[in-house]
């Protein structure tokens, strides 16, 4: 019963990934059942037998890949936890996550998918955009509160602060990258990351750690 179950887990996964993967390539309404079913190695009765509709094959697939992509980007937050040593490098490496996930492939490819198609499927604005941005701030302001009651930082407005992080670190990637036509190097993430991180800092670092970096 378990083999059979978790088969069953396995081949879902399998055909809600082989669907973003047509859905990416060509777009929601040229999409075809037959083309996922051949992508995911499955018999196309297979994939309704999972999924009864490619209306919902769609918002399956989309789902999936954003709460994969939030996991990464909660795993990356969970690090701060742990900040222990030097806070703009423990920043900077959490900058350079969140944007290795942002900035990814598939990421581009889930804001484009909603983007072209949110007027058919405007629940996804929540899975995608609002609930999953929110789900990714709270987290962020959560530890920057955490780093302010122990003297590192100086935030009066966690979720505020959290939500300008994330600005910074998505806004010129999104102009660098030109929306997502050219994907950007490992070394120029860097480079966005630190450049968030100083002008987060003067903003928000304790005052200690403002005059330090002033002298």
């Amino acid at each position: 019963m378990r083999v059979t179950t978790r088969g069953r887990i396995d081949k879902r996964h399998a055909i809600l990934n082989a669907a973003f993967t047509v859905f990416s390539r060509k777009g929601y309404s040229q999409s075809c059942v037959n083309e996922i079913a051949a992508e995911a190695g499955v018999a196309k009765p297979t994939v309704y037998n999972h999924l009864d509709s490619k209306e919902n094959l769609f918002r399956h697939a989309m789902t999936a890949a954003a709460e994969g992509a939030m996991a990464r980007n909660l795993a990356a937050i969970e690090g701060l936890r742990d900040a222990g040593g030097e806070l703009r490098g423990a920043l900077e490496e959490l900058g350079l996550q969140l944007l290795l996930c942002y900035a990814n492939e598939q990421s581009w490819a889930l804001r484009r998918l909603l983007y072209a198609e949110v007027t058919q499927f405007p629940d996804l604005l929540d899975i995608v955009l609002g609930n999953g941005t929110n789900r990714l701030a709270e987290a962020l302001a959560d530890r920057l509160a955490r780093l302010t009651l122990t003297g590192r930082l100086r935030v009066t407005d966690p979720a505020a602060a959290a939500e300008q992080f994330l600005a910074l670190l998505t806004g010129p990637v999104d102009i660098r990258s030109r929306l997502g036509t050219r994907l950007l190097t490992e070394p120029e993430l860097r480079d966005v990351a630190e450049n968030a991180v100083s002008t987060f800092l003067l903003a928000f670092a304790a005052e200690d750690a403002r005059a330090t970096a002033a002298t």
